[in-house]
């Protein structure tokens, strides 16, 4: 018995339309399905590289105004050292000028000021939020600029020799000590410290021992003093050029006149 061929259906025509169809297409059309594609993926690729180093050119520049801003602080704060060396220096020489030529009765009142004077000391510390968030974030890379990236390093390099003065200097302060409490009354001293600092005493109070020996010994610790107060100066001096040059570069380099 033979069987009836059934009618197509409309979505039978549709399915065989298709199937010619794709068996007319040839390998061009299929590669230029592909580039397009391809095209496309690599343009997104580019658009999104180009974004991300937007993005990081603008935070180098965010970072490096934020530098500057530290910098411009430390200046600020190595002047207020700075004085405070100069000052150092002068009493010290004061007091090492009545030890050596023996001005030592009837001048007590001096005496005991710049002794108490001379363990006093003011360390420099840098203002270091940029750097320090630069350096944990592993955001150094963004500082893209050789010029700046060396010349910030050379900066905190000088920062790290002064710290390194200011150890040494705290070492000799606490050698001169055990000299400082033969030689002077701590109940002297104890009364010329006040809230708004090292007051003179009032009169000329006897020292607690007039001995030469002592005497020396203390000399010898003004001396040592003495060399890391003017390395430690001659440090902040460099540091202070060197941060007012590195504003200048960075300034000019990333154009923020």
């Amino acid at each position: 018995m033979e069987e009836k061929q059934l009618p197509e259906t409309p979505q039978d025509v549709s399915n065989k339309e298709v199937i010619r169809s794709l068996k007319k297409r040839n390998w061009k059309s299929y590669f230029k399905e592909f580039f397009m594609l391809f095209l496309a993926v690599f343009c997104g690729f580019l658009a999104e590289n180009y974004r991300g180093n937007m993005v990081e050119k603008q935070q180098e520049k965010q970072f490096i105004q934020s530098f500057i801003e530290d910098l411009k602080s430390d200046t600020a704060t190595i002047r207020v050292a700075l004085d405070f060396r100069k000052l150092k220096m002068m009493q010290m020489d004061s007091l090492m000028h009545l030890l050596r030529n023996q001005t030592i009765k009837g001048h007590e009142n001096e005496l005991y000021f710049f002794g108490r004077s001379l363990v006093r000391s003011v360390w420099f510390q840098n203002n270091d939020r940029t750097f320090a968030q630069l350096k944990n974030s592993g955001s150094l890379r963004l500082i893209r600029n050789e010029q700046a990236t060396d010349s910030i390093m050379s900066y905190q390099k000088l920062i790290e020799k002064l710290i390194t003065n200011h150890e040494d200097e705290r070492t000799e302060r606490y050698n001169a000590f055990p000299v400082l409490s033969q030689i002077f009354n701590p109940f002297v001293f104890d009364q010329m410290v006040t809230a708004s600092g090292i007051q003179r005493p009032t009169d000329n109070p006897p020292l607690r021992s007039y001995d030469p020996a002592l005497q020396q010994g203390l000399a010898f610790c003004i001396h040592q003093l003495k060399g890391s107060t003017f390395l430690i100066e001659v440090r902040l001096a460099q540091l202070n050029n060197k941060a007012i040059q590195l504003i200048a570069l960075l300034t000019k380099e990333y154009d923020l006149e």
